[in-house]
């Protein structure tokens, strides 16, 4: 870290789920499925769903307080709100706007981040940028999606895979030594159509046409996204490792995106990381998309996992073809 540079780190978190589940069992009604090709394949038994009329703003909103609350800062003492989110309300105006009045959090400035599934840890680079260089104290960073709202219910591909949820974090200047210590961001764009949403943007909008094909919602070659992640999501971790001076017995918890079992076993397995090390929660929610790491990592901390001064990887990857990682020293007192 820069000399003469605030440390940057997590002062409180906060999730929400919405409350209908949707089990592997419901799944083998809708679609050519079952729970033990579900389970196998994924690691996911169930996953939430939110209502028709719930919005993405709806659980962020919740999330945050959450993280407000556990943070000790007053909404009205945020400077900047960022959401990550591929799932926004609307096109226009951003989501964190939307967030930004519900809380009334009058002197921040708001505005959403696109970079899918490594959306939160983007994000939280980004906030921490802020909070090093004293131009912002106070940053609220969310991960949050609808992720049922763009998904083809009949693509059992994709289908059995994806859930609804939030989590946010409040990212302030904490105790020189702690917070993060370096990051990896990256992209490969070559990859873009591996994991997109094809219709509904200026190169194809949305039209009856693209509606009846299912354009509107979530495509994925599986085979080709798995074979990324699984060497990808390791890598970035190392190369963060890296960066800070650090070696892969030096980390005390890993969160990753909850996209699969078998890539968290993968990263695990090349960082050297027993099971216990890991924070894994996709058996109950699936993959959360920008979420994801924030849900996990605000159940550990509420759940007292993390002690001060633990060493944190969060680590992701998503549509872009996009990763990134995170190395953090804990910061916040049990």
């Amino acid at each position: 870290m820069m000399e003469n540079r605030n440390s940057a780190g997590i002062l409180g978190t906060g999730w929400y789920v919405p409350e209908r589940i949707i089990t592997n069992e419901d799944l083998e009604q809708m679609v050519d499925t079952s729970n033990e090709w579900i389970v196998e394949r994924t690691g996911i038994h169930e996953r939430h769903a939110a209502a028709l009329d719930q919005p993405t703003s709806d659980l962020a909103e919740r999330a945050a307080r959450m993280a407000l609350e556990d943070a000790g800062v007053a909404a009205a003492d945020l400077d900047l709100i960022i959401v990550a989110t591929l799932t926004p309300d609307r096109v226009m105006p951003s989501t964190a706007s939307v967030l930004q009045d519900r809380l009334g959090a009058r002197q921040a400035a708001a505005f959403d981040l696109s970079a899918a599934c490594s959306g939160f840890d983007y994000a939280a680079v980004v906030a921490c940028q802020f909070i090093e260089t004293g131009v912002y104290r106070h940053i609220l960073v969310i991960g949050a999606e609808t992720m049922s709202k763009v998904i083809d219910w009949t693509d059992r591909n994709t289908c059995v895979l994806f859930g609804d949820g939030a989590g946010a974090a409040v990212f302030g200047s904490v105790e020189d030594g702690l917070g993060v210590q370096s990051f990896d961001l990256g992209s490969d764009g070559s990859g873009s159509e591996l994991l997109q949403i094809p219709a509904g943007g200026s190169l194809k909008p949305l039209t009856a046409e693209a509606l009846l094909m299912h354009e509107n919602c979530v495509h994925m070659d599986g085979r080709a996204v798995f074979r990324f992640a699984v060497r990808i999501l390791g890598e970035t971790v190392e190369k963060s490792l890296a960066k800070a001076g650090l070696k892969k017995e030096d980390i005390d918890w890993l969160v990753p995106h909850q996209a699969n079992t078998r890539i968290i076993d993968a990263a695990a397995s090349r960082l050297e990381l027993p099971a216990e090390k890991v924070i894994v929660n996709i058996g109950k929610y699936g993959n959360m998309s920008a979420a994801s790491i924030p849900v996990a990592l605000a159940e550990a901390a509420h759940a007292h996992r993390f002690r001060k001064g633990d060493l944190v990887a969060l680590a992701g990857f998503g549509a872009g073809l996009t990763w990134a990682s995170c190395i953090m020293k804990w910061a916040k007192e049990d």
